[in-house]
């Protein structure tokens, strides 16, 4: 038996919400991802025509019949998603917003691009037309899912915006936790969203030979950890957990998922769109979070990768893994089953990891059949793993060097 330890705050994670290309709601998505089949909802887009890359994993969900035609005008699509995902969180973690102490409920949510295609679209219509949109202004910035979450569950409590590229929702889950730590919460609303599926940003991309360009067969493009990965494919989304101090959720008898137990954060100011090749700042994330959450790398059973499909990143980020944790964690990645949702994706993939932590199940990585030889650990392939998990990492980085990781632990 392993020696028991407990950490010096874990944050009880009580509701869990998605809104992905694998499915509309978190029991959708989450049995798609286990179930590791062929990926839903990518294809060619039609934002995307005539691009190298012109397809992606959209997500299909009918935004005016979830929120009301007039309330999702309000909102640019990421807002939207962020909002339906954090209705489904706080209602899986039966909490009711209009009862709780308004005060002590913060949201914290990560984007890394706002409303771009929004901005996209009011763009060409100011050089047709001369004239754009009053409520650009306002749909287009990074605050809008916080805000539009913000004022639909009447939170009143520290309400933050995190933008740190595609490690977003990592560090908005771990800015979440560090208020809850802090006492200035008793109730956190967290996660990640992004819906940046838009033709300008996808052809920069493009350009610089980031995406996968495998047109005729989109379902297997993205593919972690492949001998024949040739970049990511763009997804939309958003992951949204309730996170909770722990008195608060015993007092009401709330059911735990799993919990966030440690954070850690650094950057690394050499790096632009590829980490530098020894990985240094993902190390430091990693081991910080691991110090903060009191266990060692070799107590971690589980990681859920970045896994990003492209070579450097793969290949970085296992060497990080195995020097750190050795190779004993199964390793799992999520974005051949949902895509890159750039900004979300810390969020979606802290969901699905509580939800492995829950079932005792690894997920497999989607599309991967031939392991690259460089690649180091036991990444699950094919089926779903059923395991002893009591530790599980969610690692993330991103342009511009920003790195983070989250510990997990079994509730």
């Amino acid at each position: 038996m392993r020696p028991s330890r407990v950490a010096p705050f874990s944050a009880a994670v009580t509701g869990v919400g998605l809104v992905t290309a694998a499915g509309a709601d978190a029991p959708r998505s989450w049995k798609a991802v286990v179930s590791g089949g062929v990926p839903a909802g990518v294809g060619p887009h039609p934002a995307l025509a005539g691009l190298p890359c012109d397809f992606a994993y959209a997500a299909d969900i009918d935004m005016a019949g979830r929120l009301g035609v007039a309330v999702s005008r309000l909102m640019d699509r990421f807002a939207q998603f962020a909002v339906v995902a954090a209705r489904e969180a706080v209602a899986d973690a039966d909490l009711d917003s209009r009862a709780w102490d308004s005060a002590r409920v913060g949201v914290v949510i990560g984007n890394a691009h706002g409303g771009l295609p929004y901005y996209d679209e009011q763009l060409a219509r100011l050089l047709a037309r001369g004239r754009v949109s009053p409520k650009t202004s306002l749909l287009t910035p990074v605050t809008g899912a916080t805000g539009s979450v913000t004022r639909d569950l009447g939170a009143a409590g520290p309400s933050l915006a995190v933008s740190a590229a595609c490690s977003s929702g990592t560090h908005a889950v771990g800015a979440a936790h560090r208020l809850l730590r802090s006492g200035e919460c008793d109730v956190v609303i967290t996660g990640g969203a992004e819906a940046a599926i838009c033709r300008m940003l996808v052809a920069s991309a493009c350009q610089l030979k980031a995406l996968s360009t495998r047109r005729g067969a989109p379902e297997t493009a993205s593919r972690p950890f492949d001998t024949g990965r040739d970049g990511f494919v763009f997804g939309e989304g958003a992951g949204i957990l309730v996170l909770e101090r722990p008195e608060h959720a015993r007092a009401r008898g709330a059911k735990v998922v799993a919990r966030v137990s440690g954070y850690g954060a650094a950057t690394d100011p050499g790096a632009t769109v590829a980490p530098t090749s020894d990985g240094a700042a993902l190390e430091r994330a990693l081991r910080a979070a691991l110090a903060d959450a009191g266990i060692s790398g070799a107590e971690v059973d589980h990681v859920n990768a970045h896994g990003t499909s492209t070579r450097m990143n793969d290949l970085v980020e296992s060497e990080v893994l195995a020097k750190v944790c050795g190779e004993r964690p199964l390793i799992t990645a999520s974005k051949g089953m949902v895509g890159h949702t750039l900004g979300a994706a810390g969020g979606i993939e802290t969901a699905l990891t509580a939800l492995a932590l829950r079932d005792q199940v690894v997920p497999p990585t989607a599309n991967l059949t031939s392991l690259d030889p460089g690649v180091r650990g036991r990444v699950v392939t094919r089926a779903a793993r059923p395991a002893r998990l009591d530790h599980a990492v969610k690692t993330s980085m991103g342009f511009g060097g920003f790195a983070a990781a989250l510990v997990l632990t079994r509730a």
